[in-house]
């Protein structure tokens, strides 16, 4: 073996906890060794369980049924003292619920009038600044962005024109809020559509189709200027755009990877690095990238206009874990290396990822 092959980060499956139930998110609890597993039961309520990782095991501390099956979750809105959970479920509801007492949620709206399918929060946790801000992205074809301390309506609305389809939303992401008057949401849609839309402005800022529906977009971070952004799609192919330079008519330039033959899930963006992202796969896969910088991020066009420049996409490491697709991903906040991911095998797993100080 290569000194190299030495030097490359490992994906090791520490823990893996077999459900009972379809496993749609899992997330890793702030300030803890806990993690949240959300999905649905057999009989089409919602089931949500908290795990404690004890050495080599995972200990089941609580299990809550809620009516609705539970699509997705976030704590990003919220503070650490409170690390209060923000989850989206099949009937379109928007609920924020207190773990120490989860009976009734601490807010709660009929948010959108089908299935919220993702789901982001920002303005807590110390990711980014301004309001304790959530955005739901739904089949009905609707973005909105909720401030919980604002009962029933949203603080923005992004939908179709008058005479334009709906679109399946998969995807959203907060980013750009690194004062409190900044602040973009990224949708990606089932026909493709990436959008960004502006809160400080309230406008569409930039657009564009990837060509095949898009599974999943994170910014690499949400509480800096706009820096990158990658999106997944469902042919096995991942987009990483430079944010950081918006060409007038050009928009952002874009490096693209075509990772696998089945459908990317999931991208999740190292906290502790972010440069370097998790790709989950529909044939069960993990891949481990790293992303490097090209000599000059921007050059000028003929007529003197900024464009930004795309860097380039290394493969660190790939496993496969699992025979059906892994659709959910979480690294851990607090221990580097530390990551949670859920498939369709009814199979939670929790992997450490070695020398990431090492890439």
């Amino acid at each position: 073996m290569s000194s190299a092959g030495l030097e490359r980060p490992q994906l090791v499956a520490h823990v893996q906890q077999a459900l009972n139930y379809t496993l749609f998110d899992c997330k890793w609890v702030p300030r803890s060794a806990r993690l949240l597993c959300l999905g649905s039961a057999a009989r089409g309520t919602g089931i949500l369980q908290l795990y404690e990782l004890q050495g080599g095991r995972l200990a089941l501390l609580r299990e809550i049924e809620k009516a609705k099956p539970l699509k997705c979750g976030t704590f990003g809105a919220t503070s650490l003292q409170q690390r209060y959970l923000a989850t989206g479920d099949f009937g379109g509801n928007l609920n924020v619920w207190n773990l120490e007492a989860p009976e009734i949620p601490v807010y709660s709206v009929k948010g959108h009038k089908e299935i919220i399918n993702s789901i982001d929060g920002v303005g807590g946790l110390g990711i980014g600044e301004g309001a304790p801000e959530i955005v739901t992205g739904s089949r009905d074809g609707t973005v909105k962005v909720w401030d919980p301390r604002q009962k029933d309506t949203p603080v923005a609305n992004m939908e179709p024109v008058q005479g334009e389809s709906k679109r399946d939303c998969w995807t959203v992401a907060f980013g750009n809020a690194y004062n409190q008057e900044e602040r973009v949401v990224c949708a990606g849609y089932d026909n493709g559509d990436i959008k960004l839309f502006d809160l400080k402005t309230m406008s569409l800022r930039w657009e564009t189709n990837i060509k095949n529906g898009v599974c999943s977009v994170e910014f690499d971070r949400k509480d800096v200027n706009m820096n990158k952004l990658v999106a997944t799609s469902l042919e096995g192919k991942f987009h990483v755009f430079d944010m950081r330079t918006q060409h007038p008519t050009k928009g952002f330039a874009s490096v693209s990877e075509k990772a696998q033959k089945s459908t990317i899930w999931q991208v999740r963006h190292l906290p502790q690095n972010r440069d370097v992202f998790m790709t989950s796969g529909g044939a069960g896969s993990l891949h481990l990238w790293k992303y490097e910088y090209p000599a000059q991020r921007s050059k000028k066009d003929s007529e003197g206009a900024e464009m930004g420049v795309a860097g380039s996409v290394s493969l660190l490491q790939n496993v496969t874990l699992s025979t059906q697709p892994i659709s959910s991903l979480d690294w851990s906040p607090d221990k580097k290396g530390l990551c949670v991911c859920g498939a369709f095998d009814q199979t939670v797993r929790v992997l450490i990822v070695t020398k990431l100080n090492k890439v």
